[in-house]
């Protein structure tokens, strides 16, 4: 397999009910025959938007390894290719939840486990009644020959964590959201930003139909480490081919050959934290 490029499904579609899951497996069967070698779900995409009301249900979560984390791995190794999804992850002993994104290989096996940091707590969004913000960023695995990175949807809105996962080694950093469709023109802005600051691409996927008291929806969409968008669309299924020839001519033109100095911001962010 050619290491030098990265074949990507964005999956606009969820599956919250275990009857549905057959439906993921039929989309991810789509995407590996139109060549993907990774398919990015939306935030949360086994469930129902449970943040719409501020009241938490015991059942929209789970220990890991549960039941919507195994239908995933299920569905990667069934599919043969590898799948970001994620669930509402309930700790085993504390009970604390976090909102989880989780990345399975193409056999099924867990590559990646990253909690969100920034939870929204505003109307159709109560997203802080209902999982705790993570704590750390997770390092960037391999998928294909590509170093891939995980950020949830509003924590595309602090760049500095893409930026670190680009200077830990992330090529692609994976961004699935559930966002209504009158804040795109900002969230646009924002991946593309991302893109160019971190020098990688941004692969973004939105949560599709409505929520109580308005809409999630909206394109999913790719920015290239040059800020171009290279794919914007709402259809369930869309693939778009990654080069690794783009990012390092990127990386070799302003701004991508800048120093990051963590050395510098290191001490800054210390400097806030013992402020």
């Amino acid at each position: 397999m050619n290491s030098r490029v990265l074949t990507v499904a964005l999956i606009t579609d969820v599956f919250p009910e275990p009857e549905e899951y057959d439906g993921l497996l039929v989309r991810l069967r789509e995407a590996r025959a139109r060549g993907a070698q990774l398919a990015v779900l939306p935030e949360l995409p086994l469930n129902r938007w449970a943040p719409a009301t501020r009241r938490p249900s015991d059942s929209d979560a789970e220990p890991p390894g549960g039941p919507r984390a195994s239908a995933l791995a299920a569905a990667a190794r069934t599919a043969g290719l590898a799948v970001l999804g994620g669930a509402i992850v309930r700790h085993p002993s504390s009970g604390r939840r976090h909102n989880t994104a989780l990345l399975f290989g193409p056999g099924g096996e867990e590559l990646l486990r990253y909690r969100k940091i920034h939870l929204p707590d505003e109307e159709g969004y109560w997203e802080a009644h209902h999982y705790e913000p993570g704590d750390r960023l997770h390092a960037p695995v391999d998928v294909g020959g590509f170093g891939i990175g995980v950020q949830v949807c509003s924590d595309a809105n602090r760049p500095q964590g893409c930026n670190a996962l680009a200077a830990m080694g992330a090529e692609v950093i994976l961004v699935p959201r559930a966002t209504p469709v009158e804040s795109y023109p900002r969230w646009r802005l924002v991946l593309r930003a991302d893109a160019v600051t971190s020098c990688a691409t941004v692969v973004s996927v939105n949560r599709p139909g409505a929520r109580p008291g308005g809409v999630i929806g909206g394109p999913s969409m790719v920015a290239d480490p040059a800020g171009e968008v290279l794919l914007e669309t709402t259809d369930p299924v869309a693939v778009v081919t990654l080069e690794k020839a783009a990012l390092e001519h990127a990386r070799s033109q302003y701004p991508g050959y800048l120093d990051v100095r963590a050395d510098v911001y290191e001490r800054a962010w210390r400097d806030v934290a013992e402020g």
